[in-house]
């Protein structure tokens, strides 16, 4: 493998490593939110939240979550911080309440970072 190809594998994992930091909010703004009345939503399975879950966020799977989140959340402007393993389900998770018209949803990540931030 030559130099350039290198490079341009480089260059593939710094774009998809910013983008990941790019769709997970900050810590502090979390923090801010959270005290201020937002809710931790936990997108795993109904098992994963049964064998670990922090306390305080409610658990919608994300499977379950379109059918769900307007009779479980119904405030569309209440900041909703999602989360659930590693931050893949709760970015979906996100991207499905926006389409849904919620405007504060946020995605924390995985659960250890979002066990840091509650």
């Amino acid at each position: 493998m030559d130099w350039t190809n290198w490079v341009i594998a480089g260059a593939v994992v710094a774009a998809l490593v910013l983008a990941r930091r790019l769709s997970v909010i900050g810590m502090a703004k979390a923090r801010r939110l959270m005290s201020s009345g937002g809710s931790l939503v936990d997108v795993r399975t109904r098992e994963e939240f049964a064998s670990d879950h922090i306390p305080g966020a409610i658990n919608i799977p994300l499977n379950e979550l379109p059918a769900r989140i307007e009779r479980e959340k119904p405030d569309k402007n209440q900041p909703l911080l999602l989360h659930c393993l590693s931050g893949g389900r709760s970015g979906l998770a996100t991207r499905i309440l926006r389409q849904k018209g919620y405007r504060q949803v946020y995605n924390l990540g995985s659960l250890r970072r979002a066990r840091k931030i509650a």
